[in-house]
């Protein structure tokens, strides 16, 4: 260090050297301000990329749960109508039905359960139809 002293004093002279000190502390102070600044945005980014991360991860958390949500109903729907649950009571044979038979009416059960914020109705909403004469009375206009 001293030697890089003596060969600036020798190089530059002593009228220089103050001047030559000066410049030097003025591109310090400026290398450590783009330097700090460097960091700080750095800084900034990768805290950015952290949030947006654990918002991905919240997200896609939100999305699997909602899909074993869904998909906890799906396989609860079988057993709420009651086709293809093993301790369900017997259901009752078909009814035949004939032109001159009124047509069989039952009730459908809701396929996606309502939340509790929604005003319950009766499960009863619309007629459903049990056999494909059914279907073909259904369509005909009353005589």
């Amino acid at each position: 260090m001293i030697v890089v002293f003596i060969v600036v004093l020798v190089v530059f002279g002593p009228q220089k050297l103050p001047e030559l000190a000066r410049s030097l502390g003025k591109l310090m102070a400026e290398f450590r301000k783009a330097s700090t600044d460097f960091k700080s945005a750095f800084e900034e980014e990768m805290r950015e990329m952290e949030r947006q991360t654990l918002q991905a991860e919240r997200k896609k958390a939100a999305e699997a749960a909602a899909a074993s949500a869904m998909a906890a109903e799906t396989s609860l729907l079988p057993a709420i109508s009651g086709s293809t649950d093993a301790d369900a009571p017997p259901s009752e044979p078909p009814i035949e039905s004939h032109a001159t038979e009124e047509p069989v009416i039952s009730p459908v059960p809701e396929s996606v359960p309502r939340s509790s914020q929604e005003p319950a109705e009766t499960a009863a909403e619309g007629p459903a139809i049990t056999s494909p004469q059914d279907a073909l009375d259904d369509h005909r206009s009353p005589a």
